[in-house]
């Protein structure tokens, strides 16, 4: 979407300006009645949102939250309903194409104009002219590494996913870590991310152009595939099972010492707690990777926004929009600790020195994860049938010709392929 990067852009445009008259106009949440159900992943900064909105919870006003990292597998079903279980859900780029998708999520423009005036353009996720969500916050995963062990082997951080594998080699050799690369790559959704970022990077195309047929049986999609299958040989031998919860204990446990992580998953690297001061104190951070000497970095940007489903009453629509609006006031950066949360997309943000990986990816023109309404069939396509590579027991092109198998059966049954 082109208004992402202008996003960043913005945020760090105001940069400067004082959060203490956002924090003075803070109204209260101006619910009369109605029902609010969240659904959402489970991160801070997310956590943080679900607060805000039940803090807009009365005597009339029921707000209840589920985050929970399987937030993608039921929001579909727990909106599908008449009513809706869930009012709203906080989705990303990637996760409101199935919303859309099923047509359980409501247009908000209505909203925005009587409650969401000062609402900054950028928070705006149109798609076909109407409002869909409003943004919080963007991501994208970047390099995070060990400053100490770098130092210690004589490396400077690395740029590209090569010289990552080079630094690799030399920790393991001279026994200071056996496994030093890390990242999400639990089979599934996080697996299939991992290729995406990789292809990308390798400057490979999803679909033919114009169309929804797939094309990632190619030579960008086998370079993807050996290149992160070498990066699994320098990680735990069970990182099929490693999602982003799993990859930051190992990290916080002194196991890893270079990997590619969500920029919102960084700031608790660099806390003590559950820490030691090694780890803590020389966790550092930088831009995402290039890899095959290609100049576009292998990552995505994401946006993280709430929607409003369809099938509720326009009175819990209404306090839905309301009291997560009031969640997302910018007078939450006030708080020292939420500011650090995110890089988020509200007027005063001040980046701090975790955004730096985010900022960096925006600044060297990573791209946009796709908002395709068929993207995501593609997504669970790879989740599915990556696995069986990744641990030796087929080749690359046979695992991309299954992949593409996979899809073209999916679209063809959606309706996208004849």
């Amino acid at each position: 979407m082109k208004h992402l990067r202008t996003a960043f852009l913005s945020a760090t445009a105001v940069a400067t300006l004082s959060t203490t008259a956002f924090a003075e106009a803070h109204a209260t949440c101006d619910i009369a009645e109605g029902r609010v159900s969240i659904v959402g992943n489970e991160f801070p900064a997310i956590q943080t949102i679900g607060k805000g909105a039940q803090a807009c919870a009365n005597d009339a006003v029921e707000i209840k939250t589920n985050l929970t990292a399987d937030h993608q597998k039921i929001n579909v079903a727990g909106m599908t309903g008449n009513p809706a279980e869930y009012t709203s859900a906080i989705v990303a780029n990637s996760s409101i194409v199935a919303l859309m998708n099923e047509d359980v999520i409501r247009p908000l423009d209505d909203l925005v104009a009587e409650y969401g005036q000062d609402l900054r353009p950028n928070q705006l996720v149109t798609v076909g002219g109407k409002v869909m969500a409003v943004a919080f916050m963007a991501n994208a995963q970047h390099l995070v590494y060990r400053s100490d062990i770098l130092e210690q082997i004589g490396v400077d951080a690395p740029t590209s996913y090569e010289e990552m594998l080079e630094a690799a080699k030399m920790i393991r050799d001279q026994g200071i870590l056996e496994n030093p690369i890390g990242g999400p790559y639990k089979a599934g959704w996080n697996l299939a991310q991992e290729f995406n970022n990789m292809y990308i990077g390798y400057g490979g195309q999803f679909f033919k152009d114009g169309s929804a047929e797939v094309s990632v049986n190619n030579e960008q999609g086998v370079a993807a595939l050996e290149m992160m299958k070498a990066l699994s040989e320098y990680m735990n031998p069970d990182f099929l099972t490693h999602d982003s919860n799993l990859t930051s204990a190992e990290w916080k446990a002194g196991n890893v010492a270079m990997m590619h992580m969500w920029g919102s998953r960084v700031e608790p690297l660099r806390e003590t707690e559950g820490s030691n001061a090694d780890v803590s104190e020389n966790t550092a951070i930088a831009g995402p990777l290039t890899v095959g000497g290609g100049s576009v970095p292998a990552t995505t940007l994401w946006w993280d926004g709430w929607t409003v489903a369809k099938n509720i009453s326009d009175t819990d629509a209404e306090a839905t929009f309301k009291a997560l609006k009031a969640a997302i006031d910018p007078s939450i950066l006030s708080d020292e600790e939420v500011s650090r949360q995110a890089v988020w997309l509200l007027e005063g943000y001040e980046p701090t020195p975790a955004a730096e990986g985010v900022f960096a990816a925006a600044s060297a023109d990573a791209v946009p994860y796709p908002m395709l309404p068929y993207q995501g069939l593609l997504h669970t396509a790879l989740g599915a049938e990556l696995s069986d590579f990744m641990q030796g027991k087929e080749t690359a092109e046979q695992a991309l010709a299954d992949v593409e198998a996979a899809y073209t059966a999916a679209a063809k049954e959606a309706g996208y392929l004849q």
